[in-house]
């Protein structure tokens, strides 16, 4: 028997947000801001000291539904460090058939380093939604960054069944592209399921380090995180200039911290300075 999923029938959307960080000095300042729509930022922040500009991504209607358009751009001029992240889990709610739909695109300059590190993102059932990142890295820029998904409210005991995610990602060094994935996941499939899919798992986390190579020490180091999910899937992968780190799980908040650990070893190589969670984290 099929179930029929109610349509949720909400005002559609379309925001645009467009920030630039600058240095000055020592430090670095968000020296433009745009916005259109329900996307903004309220201010700077500058949690450990003036050298990195910490900023919300805010999006006031806290959930995304069918028909939305969500556009981020985010320039980083030569030397300046921003790290963004979102206040709350992202939430994508079901569609009663159009598509929503967020495209980020980040230009990264020589010496800059940008930290993407938005909180989870819930996928309703019967969401559909269209997803891209587009990194663009001048040599010497580093990036990281991070995307946690998790498909249905598990903790309410619904599951995947309806709906799609596409999901397409892309990281340029200079002309030279480091990586390229697509993803078509269809809620209900047998992908869902297999174990070359998300092998029945309910959370997925992706997490990106590029701009610069990982030495063996800290490879090891890395892979010797084990997860607080004991049946949850992970690996890592480290290409030049470029690692790749992927888990697969139930538990979000194990999810979380794997993903946190992580950071707090490759942060000092990719940005230069040791861990300091924004602390909207622990609100």
């Amino acid at each position: 028997m099929t179930m029929l999923i109610e349509p949720v029938n909400l005002q559609a959307w379309r925001a645009e947000l467009a920030l630039r960080f600058a240095r000055r000095a020592a430090a670095t300042l968000l020296t433009e801001r745009r916005h259109s729509g329900p996307l903004r930022v309220q201010k700077a922040l500058y949690p450990e000291g003036e050298t990195v500009c910490h900023a919300l991504v805010l999006h006031p209607p806290s959930g995304i539904v069918g028909g939305d358009e969500l556009s981020i751009q985010v320039t980083l001029e030569p030397q300046a460090h921003a790290l963004l992240t979102t206040p709350g889990a992202g939430k994508w709610y079901r569609s009663a058939g159009a598509w929503a739909s967020q495209h980020c695109q980040f230009e990264v300059a020589a010496d800059a380093c940008l930290e993407w590190l938005p909180q989870e993102t819930i996928f309703f059932n019967g969401c559909r939604a269209a997803i891209s990142n587009e990194i663009h890295l001048a040599p010497g820029a580093r990036y990281l960054g991070w995307d946690a998904w998790c498909l249905g409210r598990s903790a309410s005991g619904e599951r995947f069944t309806q709906g799609a995610v596409h999901n397409r990602s892309e990281i340029y060094l200079g002309d030279a592209l480091l990586w390229h994935e697509q993803a078509q996941l269809s809620g209900g499939s047998h992908f869902m399921d297999s174990p070359a899919g998300l092998a029945g798992r309910s959370v997925c986390v992706t997490l990106y380090a590029a701009g610069d190579d990982v030495d063996p020490a800290l490879l090891a180091a890395c892979r010797a995180i084990v997860p607080q999910e004991s049946t949850a899937l992970y690996g890592i992968t480290c290409l030049p200039k470029l690692l790749i780190a992927r888990y697969l799980g139930d538990v979000a908040e194990a999810a979380r911290n794997w993903l946190f650990d992580l950071w707090c070893l490759l942060r000092p190589v990719f940005a230069g300075r040791a861990a300091v969670p924004p602390r909207i984290w622990s609100t």
